[in-house]
Formats: structure tokens, sequence, C-alpha cells
């Protein structure tokens, strides 16, 4: 059995990664205007997020815009913010079934091997949480740089990384890392069966007065 301060160790990682996700996913600044190039004004500066797009005044006034539609939106676009939401759903899920798992929580079975595998399968949706962060970062980072290299899309209309996917990939490496130390809970094969000992030899009777006549 994995002790309680792994299991709080994992799931603190887990919160924070699954806050991280979260300001990710509400951030503007998954694509910032590049200034590389011919591209030298400075006087305004363009965010595109998952849900607006925004711009920045050098004055430092924002004004954001939502999208006037889904379906106008680039595929990359579409999968990333449907995957965010996907992993912080798992991960609400997840920190609920990971708290009636723990050890220091009176929730749930009192048996311990119970409660063993009840954290350790919070800790595996953790993961699969943090993977699907982790792909959509990963998915439209690329997007990013195909687009910044492609030679037929105009100078300023390039876009660098925001400062959201690095928090969204952060937050993915915490997901994964605190659930894989809230999947260590997983109650080993001694823990199903009582202890064993070692079977003694049968105690030979001495020999009687009769088996000598």
């Amino acid at each position: 059995m994995a002790n309680s301060g792994l299991q709080l160790l994992g799931f603190a990682l887990s919160l924070l990664g699954w806050i991280a996700a979260l300001a990710a996913t509400c951030m503007p600044q998954w694509q910032m205007s590049s200034f590389s190039g011919a591209n030298i004004i400075t006087a305004q500066a363009f965010y595109r997020g998952l849900w607006m797009e925004c711009v920045y005044q050098s004055t430092g006034q924002m004004q954001c815009k939502n999208y006037d539609s889904i379906l106008s939106l680039d595929s990359s676009r579409q999968a990333t913010r449907a995957l965010m939401v996907v992993s912080l759903v798992l991960g609400a899920i997840a920190m609920g079934v990971a708290t009636m798992g723990m050890k220091c929580t009176n929730c749930g079975s009192e048996d311990k091997v119970t409660k063993a595998r009840i954290a350790m399968t919070g800790g595996i949706i953790f993961m699969v949480a943090g993977l699907c962060a982790l792909v959509a970062c990963s998915w439209i980072g690329h997007q990013t740089v195909t687009d910044f290299y492609n030679t037929l899309v105009p100078t300023n209309a390039k876009y660098e990384f925001g400062y959201a996917i690095f928090i969204g990939w952060g937050g993915a490496a915490l997901l994964l890392l605190g659930g894989g130390l809230l999947s260590c809970s997983c109650p080993g094969k001694t823990a199903y069966r009582g202890r064993q000992y070692p079977q003694g030899k049968p105690i030979s009777k001495p020999p009687s007065s009769k088996e000598y006549v």
C-alpha cells in the first residue's frame, strides 16, 4: 500500500495541474502576433485564444471579441477546445474519485484494499485528463509552427506561441505526474490474502516399548 503522504502529494500535483489547465483554457493568449521580419509595428499585439481574439494596445488597454461561430474556426482550434474541455471534465471527476479513495479521508469504503483501488482509479483518470491536455496543446502548437514557416502565409498574419500553451503543457505534466503517484496506490497481491506462514513438519511420536519386543 502506498502511504498517505504519497497520495496527498499526487493529489496536490493533480489539483495544481487541473487549475493550470483551467486557466489556460480561459486565457486568450494561445497565439500571439509575431514581430519577425518586416512586421515591426509594436503599437498593437494580437492574441488568439480558444474562445476569443484580443487586441492589446500599447497604452495597456485590451479589447476582446468572441468568435462568431465555432464552424468558422480551423480544425486545430476546434480539436484543442474540445480536448481541453474533456480534460477539465475528467479532472473534476478524478478529484471526486480520488478523494473517496485516499487514506486520509473517511468517505467511501472502510476496506483498505477497496479504498486503494478507488484512489488508483482516480489517478488513472487524472492521467487520461493530462494526456488530453497534452495532445491539445501539442496540436495547436504544431499548427502554429507550420503556419509560421509557411511561405504562403503573410508575415503580418503569423503567430507565435502564447503564454497559455506553456501553462497548458505545465498543467498536463502535473496531471500526468500526480496521476502516476496516485496510481501507485494499487494494492499488491499480498493484500488479498492473509499472512502466510511456512508449513511445519509433522512431529513424529517416540517409539513405544512394545516396538522393541
